[in-house]
C-alpha cells in the first residue's frame, strides 16, 4: 500500500484504526528525512496491511507542535490506537521491519493492561499523600 498524506484532518482516524500505522514525520529540506524516504516506501509496500502515514512537518506545524516533535526525521507507530514507538532519527530497513513485525504480534489485551496498571502506579505512586 502506498503511504498516506497525514494531515491535521486525518490524523487521528488513522491513528485509531485496527492494526498498525506507522508515521514519518519529515521536512522537505530534511537530508535525513530524504535518505529515509525510499526505506520507508519500501516498507509500506512489503506491509500492505499496515498504514504508513507521512507527515510534513512545514505544512502540519501545529500537529508537529502537538506531537511534540522537536527533531525529523521522528518515526511514530500506533497499533489499534495506542502509542507503541517513538524515535527520533531514521532507521535502518532491517531495524524498521523488526518494528513492524513486533507490533504485529503483540497481545494488545496485555499491553492496555500493562499500561493501565502503569498509569495507575503513576496515579498513587509513592511520596503522594492524597489525604491531606
Amino acid at each position: 500500500m502506498p503511504t498516506v498524506e497525514i494531515t491535521e484532518k486525518n490524523f487521528q482516524q488513522n491513528i485509531e484504526k485496527k492494526g498498525v500505522v506507522l508515521l514519518d514525520f519529515w521536512a522537505e529540506w530534511c537530508g535525513p528525512c530524504k535518505a529515509f524516504a525510499p526505506v520507508f516506501e519500501k516498507a509500506s509496500e512489503k506491509y500492505p496491511d499496515v498504514v504508513f502515514g507521512k507527515v510534513d512537518t512545514e505544512a502540519q506545524q501545529e500537529l508537529a507542535g502537538a506531537a511534540d516533535i522537536s527533531a525529523i526525521p521522528t518515526i511514530m507507530m500506533f497499533r489499534d490506537g495506542v502509542l507503541l514507538f517513538r524515535q527520533s532519527g531514521a532507521l535502518p530497513a532491517a531495524a524498521l521491519d523488526e518494528l513492524v513485525t513486533k507490533a504485529q504480534a503483540l497481545n494488545m489485551d496485555e499491553v492496555r493492561a500493562e499500561l493501565a496498571k502503569h498509569a495507575s502506579e503513576h496515579e498513587h505512586g509513592p511520596g503522594c499523600d492524597h489525604d491531606h
